[in-house]
């Protein structure tokens, strides 16, 4: 049996090995290594597959959420509402703006934003809600619109984990998760569904003045070179980086379909199992399993790690401590939040690999450990 990893880029890699080699030459022959039509292709198919107009392309997921809260000029303490259960980043973009994150609970079931606490924590000087579609499924945005709405509030959707993901209306109308608030981000780390051989991101939206600032914000605030209209940064993603994801871009939806498939297989070695909560799936969401995460009733989900561990089988926690009990937060009185369920899943939660170079051999043979464990 191959060695087992969270997940497995090289083997991904080696199966389009000539098509990414190829392109990298090119791009190295070229000279063309920051922006130029490598680039702005990317660029456009990315948008096309995920229709929206506009695809602006930066240097990675976190600039991607701080670029489109200077883009929507929220200001200091203005309010975001954002889940505690998320990776840092989330959070962190909103910080370094000196907004003022304000958190919320999420759904036990989803580990998606809790749609009743996002109306609860609305205030005067709430300007923005950050969904974030985790471990790759949706959020409910269809009712976090309707609240958007409501209340006039912008919607930055944090697509970091759940590229590809379809999102289902109530009227039957399907779209793609990141294009549906005002504005989408995100990353293409390595790990993630859509994954570049190194740094990047990019940013979503419909909306063709926010495009122009986007483009401008992430170019040190020009529109046109060496004329600065705002303040800006520097955010880019190479060219090299544009070709890689250019070709993973046409195997997306295959590697969807891969990782649905060890899903499936993880859900019918764990089914049944009382100890053993399997992912869940809302009717509006198509789940891409950007990870496999478990909630273990009574067992030592630590012990649980470090058993896999020793038998040479890889697992993660995603995530230990909550955003509101980071250190970090302190300042933003993150002690003074009570989130019960955020609090019950970090116990609780472990992620087992997925990828789409996983065989049935390998996910078998985590199955029968996991099970080996629990039912010790």
């Amino acid at each position: 049996m191959r060695t087992l990893q969270m997940v497995d880029t090289k083997t991904q890699y080696l199966k389009i090995k000539p098509q990414v080699d190829e392109a990298v030459l090119k791009v190295m022959e070229s000279s063309m290594f920051i922006g130029g039509k490598v680039v702005n292709d990317f660029a456009a198919n990315l948008a096309a597959y995920n229709g929206v107009k506009h695809v602006i392309t930066c240097a990675n997921g976190t600039d991607a959420l701080q670029i489109s809260m200077m883009a929507l000029d929220l200001k200091p303490g203005d309010e975001v509402i954002t889940p505690s259960f998320t990776y840092i980043a989330t959070v962190e973009a909103a910080a370094l703006l000196h907004l003022q994150p304000v958190f919320v609970d999420v759904d036990k079931q989803t580990f998606c934003m809790d749609i009743e606490a996002i109306e609860k924590a609305i205030t005067p000087k709430t300007k923005a809600i950050i969904p974030v579609h985790l471990y790759g499924h949706a959020v409910n945005m269809e009712k976090i619109m309707a609240i958007a709405k409501k209340y006039n509030l912008f919607v930055i959707e944090d697509n970091a984990q759940a590229i590809g993901c379809d999102y289902s209306f109530s009227d039957g109308t399907v779209t793609k998760t990141g294009g549906i608030g005002h504005i989408g981000c995100t990353s293409f780390y390595p790990s993630k569904n859509l994954g570049a051989f190194g740094d990047g991101g990019a940013i979503f939206t419909n909306d063709d003045a926010l495009a122009e600032k986007l483009k401008m914000i992430a170019s040190h605030g020009q529109s046109k070179r060496y004329y600065h209209e705002m303040v800006g940064c520097n955010s880019r993603l190479d060219a090299m980086q544009a070709a890689i994801l250019d070709i993973k871009l046409k195997y997306l939806d295959e590697y969807i379909a891969a990782r649905r498939k060890v899903a499936d297989f993880y859900d019918n070695g764990f089914a049944g199992h009382e100890k053993i909560v399997t992912p869940f799936r809302a009717q509006y969401s198509n789940h891409v399993f950007h990870q496999y995460t478990l909630v273990l009733n009574n067992v030592d989900r630590d012990g649980l790690n470090k058993y896999l561990a020793d038998k040479g089988i890889p697992s993660m926690i995603y995530y230990p401590v909550p955003c509101h009990k980071q250190k970090m937060f302190d300042a933003f009185g993150g002690k003074n939040y009570q989130l019960p369920t955020t609090d019950w899943l970090t116990q609780r939660v472990i992620s087992l690999p997925i990828h789409t170079e996983l065989d049935e051999e390998q996910q078998a043979f985590i199955v029968s450990v996991v099970l080996e464990y629990i039912n010790r």
